[in-house]
């Protein structure tokens, strides 16, 4: 399909991350642009103040009479929307061109020179850190991100078409649609199984990515992933390796060694050693493709991280929040890594919403031993987000299974006032869910306590 010829894009799901990301894009390079979304939300109001117009029914009467165009209107969906909903039935019984969100990153990205990030933890904070060096670097460069950036206050980072980073999403095995030129693979810990069934079919997904790359294409993986590349690693025998590794004032400072030479006192400002694993692929990438060391090493020292990826909202002598994204047994791990690795010696309190019911069941016994580590626990109930309950399947469950003693099942109204009671130093609240929303008003109230 040529995208030049289509005039008119429209989006159900507008308001997810991914999404966003492109009704951007095609905003920015001249295409009319709307679309629906279930609930408001600040993602929608900033493109409400691009001037693209989304609405919240769903309803084909909503739809404005230029859509009513098939042949230079495309139609862009997310697998979250489910299969019944009026406006996506409508488009596809009346001719309409709809396609997944997956299917066009690969459209954009096939006539690109693209490089792609996949794995199950990693993705969007390395995806947004290649893309800023990229940016720094003034590649023409356009980066699709799962994650607010600090530095840009978007999702997209836009400095020209010739170039494209992406994230290589294993979710519905959406990353098949890529064909990269350099690609890097951060992790395989089994995720997702409501789709893939069980660990083995993950794996085999990702062999599957591992062929997608272009002919010359470079494939990087983590040291000790069972996929051939060139390897990175932390303090490691690997391509790529960081060493000599110091905290200075919060800040990390360290040498990597590269197959050609050693870049010596790198900076790096975000906590925790996944999140010097993210920046080490990104750089490795970024110098595979050419870009000056120097420019690389001003574009890590001068990178502010992504919205609700280890995200400080207080940070006193006597107190710190921080929010955080995860919502997998590993990245809870290494949240509680970074966290402990900072604040030595501190009372740390963790507020999780579990999210899916499926990845709670299949994740139990390793939810409640990371969340075991942490000096008080603040448990949520689980967000169903696409799915179903399961019988039997509860946070109340999930909290029994918490060796800590210091837990507790809380309810979202009750959140504020636990949260205040608490004598910890740091407070974390951690998931995928709605939780996020709740940020604004613990910090306030953190912040105006009596």
């Amino acid at each position: 399909m040529n995208l030049d010829s289509i005039h008119n894009v429209y989006f159900i799901g507008i308001g997810g991350i991914g999404m966003s990301a492109l009704a951007r894009y095609f905003h920015a390079n001249g295409k009319r642009v709307s679309g629906y979304d279930k609930t408001p939300t600040d993602i929608t109001e900033g493109l409400i103040d691009l001037g693209i117009p989304v609405h919240f029914e769903d309803s084909v009467a909503n739809l404005d009479d230029y859509l009513l165009n098939s042949t230079n209107t495309l139609v862009v969906y997310t697998p979250a929307v489910p299969k019944d909903h009026k406006e996506l039935v409508y488009f596809n019984n009346s001719g309409y061109r709809v396609l997944k969100r997956s299917q066009i990153l690969g459209l954009i990205t096939e006539n690109t020179f693209c490089l792609a990030v996949a794995g199950t933890h990693g993705k969007t904070t390395t995806t947004s850190i290649l893309g800023h060096i990229m940016r720094v670097c003034d590649v023409p460069v356009t980066a699709f991100l799962g994650g607010i950036s600090e530095n840009y206050n978007s999702n997209l980072i836009l400095n020209g078409t010739d170039v494209t980073v992406v994230e290589a999403d294993e979710f519905d095995r959406s990353f098949l649609t890529l064909s990269p030129n350099i690609a890097c693979i951060t992790s395989m810990d089994a995720d997702h199984l409501d789709i893939y069934g069980d660990a083995s079919e993950l794996e085999k997904s990702f062999q599957d990515f591992a062929h997608k790359l272009k002919e010359q294409g470079k494939l990087f993986v983590k040291k000790g992933l069972p996929i051939k590349g060139l390897t990175y690693g932390i303090e490691e025998d690997s391509d790529y390796s960081i060493h000599n590794i110091k905290i200075e004032n919060g800040t990390y400072i360290f040498d990597v060694k590269t197959p050609k030479i050693i870049l010596e006192n790198l900076e790096f400002n975000l906590p925790g050693r996944h999140n010097l694993s993210n920046a080490l692929i990104a750089l490795a990438m970024a110098v595979e493709y050419g870009c000056p060391h120097q420019q690389i090493a001003k574009a890590l020292a001068s990178y502010q991280g992504v919205k609700r990826r280890f995200s400080y909202h207080i940070k006193r002598d006597d107190l710190v929040y921080i929010d955080d994204y995860a919502h997998h047994p590993q990245e809870i791990n290494a949240v509680h890594q970074a966290v402990r690795e900072m604040y030595p010696g501190k009372q740390v309190l963790a507020v999780f919403q579990p999210h899916l019911f499926s990845r709670t069941r299949d994740f139990a016994d390793d939810f409640a031993a990371s969340l075991s580590q942490f000096d008080e626990v603040m448990l949520l109930d689980i967000y169903p987000a696409r799915e179903l309950p399961i019988e039997g399947v509860t946070s109340t469950w999930l909290l029994e299974k918490i060796g800590n003693k210091n837990k507790v099942l809380i309810s979202k109204s009750e959140l504020i006032n636990k949260v205040k009671a608490s004598q910890a130093d740091v407070i974390l609240t951690i998931g995928a869910g709605d939780i996020g929303e709740q940020v604004k008003n613990i910090k306030h109230a953190l912040s105006h306590e009596d």
